[in-house]
């Protein structure tokens, strides 16, 4: 299947974008080949922040981002196929990534097994991000992440769990 749909910042007419912060979007009717989409939107949006607003974005968390989008994505084709939303916010020192898809089930992360095979995706995002939330919807679920963009990310940025927001 192909994107629906991508816009960012003001040079591409995003309303919320501005006053320090790029905002971007993209909706995609999930499929597998949609998740390599998603890692290039992830990809090609903090390239053009840092062109286009001059944002330090170092190597690691370029790539911290766009496995975290992989695994969200993955879950979305897992768990809820059919359409998903996402929206990219930069600013400060972190980005925001809201994903929205719509299947009711909320995720939760098992506990850690070295020999499990497969299901480590939600351990992985939450051993990334500054944050994990997730939130109902009238239709489906709302997960948010956010992913520090200093170059010097350790531990002390851990998760705060699952919660709603």
């Amino acid at each position: 299947m192909e994107q629906l749909a991508a816009r960012y910042g003001p040079e591409r007419d995003c309303p919320r974008a501005g006053g320090g912060v790029m905002a971007g979007s993209a909706a995609y009717a999930m499929d597998s080949g949609e998740i390599s989409r998603a890692r290039a939107f992830v990809r090609d949006f903090l390239s053009d922040a840092r062109t286009l607003r001059g944002v330090d974005v170092p190597t690691r968390a370029l790539e911290v981002a766009q496995l975290v989008v992989s695994e969200l994505a993955t879950n979305v084709c897992k768990y809820a196929p059919g359409p998903c939303l996402l929206d990219l916010e930069v600013g400060d020192d972190r980005l925001s990534v809201t994903m929205w898809d719509s299947g009711a089930v909320l995720p939760s992360a098992l506990r850690g097994d070295p020999v499990r095979e497969g299901q480590h995706g939600l351990e992985i995002v939450l051993a990334l991000c500054r944050s994990f939330e997730v939130r109902r919807e009238p239709v489906g679920k709302r997960v948010r992440v956010q992913i520090s963009l200093l170059e010097d990310a350790e531990d002390d940025d851990a998760p705060v769990g699952l919660s709603p927001w």
